[in-house]
């Protein structure tokens, strides 16, 4: 009866440590300004909050107009109180138009994200 149990429990083990892996990855969870948002006016930062702590030292966040300048912004920090926050601020007050926020994170375990979203500015 042990051989019979040995392989089920095995395999077991080896599809949950296997979907344990899978899922070790920073991915943005939501952002505020929020994706594919309106704000009414322009905001001073931007918090994107992923599923992962994030190691600012080697991420980045860029943002860019609808005309393709970029816009001027911190380098991405920590919410103190939550590593899986990354707040970026912006250099300069955004006038009515779409913006396209692209990302590149590390997170905690070492392993790199990236994407990109848009918000609007009415």
């Amino acid at each position: 009866m042990r051989r019979f149990l040995k392989l089920p429990i095995t395999a077991a083990f080896a599809v949950s440590f296997a979907a344990t892996n899978a899922f070790a990855h920073a991915f943005l969870d939501h952002a505020v300004p929020s994706v594919g948002g309106t704000v009414s006016s322009s905001p001073r930062e931007l918090r994107l909050y992923f599923t992962q702590g994030v190691v600012t030292a080697f991420s980045h966040v860029h943002v860019l107009s609808d005309a393709g300048a970029a816009i001027p912004a911190s380098k991405p920090v920590n919410d103190p109180s939550d590593q899986t926050i990354i707040i970026v601020r912006l250099g300069r007050a955004l006038p009515p138009g779409t913006y396209t926020v692209s990302w590149h994170v590390v997170s905690v375990d070492t392993h790199t994200t990236q994407g990109i979203y848009s918000f609007t500015v009415s």
